[in-house]
Parts: structure tokens; sequence; C-alpha cells
């Protein structure tokens, strides 16, 4: 069941709870209701890593709005957006944020916080991955052994930046599988980053993973870090409202929640959501 489906379905169950309270409330009191409710389309990173379960009480208790989430990769979520189908967005892809943005589709980008994706795999690491001098190599040896790798496949930032890795050493494994020249060892699987993790585990394959993720499922998990390259794969995650000139938002709602999560107390919360004392994430908005 593809997170396409749903995302829709999550966003038709909160509009039909909206049209539900139209009949059931006085006019008023139903624009009430809508004003107090914010779609907020976010990476399924801060979904899976608890960091949105962790802070949304607090922005909720202290903005008076509810926020209502719709977890997808940043492919998705900027395609939500686009439409008008969400009022707010937390995403992970630099330059597909700044094509959004300058296209007109969003304003107000903030950076709000940073971890690394780092390439985990099994504890054998029988490619050799561990003793690559840095990320190139760590891929080629990865290509060049068919060892098997699984890959998100649903145009999220993670996937995003993986398949920007495998083009920096002129490497096309996302190809159709009957035109793919470097045979069945790659796997994309259309999956968010925590199911992707336990499919590469069950495998016992190699993928590319957010570290906020990786630590909360770490101990449930037979894998291990086998490379990380924390300047290359820095992995900074921005706050975008829609434009409220091209559809009818909740602006107010989207711009309380950019607001919450890029102020003082908001990036401290950010800043204190650890696992057995590690942090998740780095807050640093601006």
């Amino acid at each position: 069941m593809s997170h396409n489906w749903l995302a829709k379905k999550r966003h038709h169950l909160v509009w039909v709870i909206v049209l539900l309270s139209q009949h059931l409330l006085p006019h008023s009191a139903f624009a009430d209701e809508r004003n107090k409710i914010v779609l907020l389309a976010t990476t399924t990173s801060t979904e899976n890593s608890g960091l949105l379960d962790y802070i949304l009480p607090y922005v909720e208790a202290d903005t008076g709005y509810i926020i209502r989430t719709i977890s997808a990769g940043t492919g998705k979520a900027l395609t939500m957006g686009q439409a008008g189908d969400v009022d707010v967005m937390l995403v992970h892809a630099k330059q597909s944020e700044l094509a959004f943005v300058q296209a007109g589709h969003g304003i107000n980008r903030r950076r709000v916080m940073f971890n690394d994706f780092v390439v985990v795999g099994p504890a054998d690491d029988s490619a050799s991955i561990r003793y690559s001098s840095n990320l190139d190599e760590a891929f080629d040896r990865m290509a060049s052994n068919s060892a098997l790798f699984v890959s998100r496949g649903d145009d999220s930032g993670t996937h995003k930046k993986e398949l920007e890795i495998w083009r920096s050493i002129g490497k096309q494994p996302n190809k159709n599988e009957y035109e793919n020249e470097y045979g069945n060892w790659y796997r994309e699987v259309g999956q968010g980053m925590s199911k992707t993790l336990q499919i590469a585990n069950e495998l016992e394959a190699y993928t590319l993973t957010d570290r906020g993720t990786w630590i909360f499922l770490e101990e449930r998990l037979s894998m291990t870090i086998v490379f990380e390259d924390g300047q290359r794969l820095r992995n900074q995650y921005s706050v975008i409202t829609i434009n409220p000139e091209r559809h009818n938002i909740n602006y107010q709602g989207a711009m309380a929640f950019s607001d919450w999560i890029t102020s003082k107390k908001g990036q401290q919360l950010i800043h204190s959501y650890r696992i057995n004392g590690q942090p998740l994430f780095y807050a640093n908005a601006n």
C-alpha cells in the first residue's frame, strides 16, 4: 500500500471531519473549528523518529491550533503543497525546496534543524564498505560487488540524496530492471524510512538512512553503521508555508507553526529530544 494513497486518505479524513462539523455546528462555529486545524505535510523521518509525537503537544498547547500531519516523502509533500492540499510543510531536500519557493508555491522558507545520513548494512559488512576512504568509494564498492542495496525509491529527501550520490559516480541503478546493467542487487521498495530499514535488515542489505530514524530503530535491528560523512551527508530540514495568494490555506495557523518550531522554545525542545542520550536532530533555525 503506497504512502501516497495513505496520505490522500488521511487528508480526506480530515476534510470529512471538517465537513461533518459544518453540518453539526453553526456557521461561525464551523469557521472557528476549521481555522484551528493546520494541515502539515511532513517527511517520514520526522514521524518515524518520534520527534513529532514529542513536540506536537507543546505546539498545540502554545498556539491553540490542532496540527494534523500527513507523513510522506519530501517529493510527495511538495506535490501536496503545490496543489494547496496542506497549509505548511516540514521537508528536507534543499534544491527541490528552493525550486518550489522560486516557482511561487511556497513562502517563508526557514531552516529548522539538521542531522546527517549514514550508510547502514549487515554487521559482517561483506562488501567492506567501512574501509572506504570517501563516500563515492563506498557507493562504488556496493555497485562493484553487487552488494544488495535497498532504496526507498519514493522521491523522498533521502531518496534524492541517494540518487545524487549514484550520479556523482556515474551510475544509474534506479533504472528499470530490464534495462539495468548493474543486475538485480538494487531494490526499490517505495516505502518510508522505517519500513525501508526493516526490509534491508531482513534481507541483510545496505541502505541509506537519516540518523534520526536509525537511532530510533537501532536496537530493533541487527544492522550497523558502515559509513558516515557528516559534511557530504548533512541533512537539513526546513519549514515552508504554502503561498496564501495561490491557495485558500490556513495561513495564520501555518505561520503559527512555523514561528513556534523556529522559536527559542521549539528549538530547545528539538535539541532536548534524545534516545539513549543521543540527539536525533540539531536545531539551527535562522
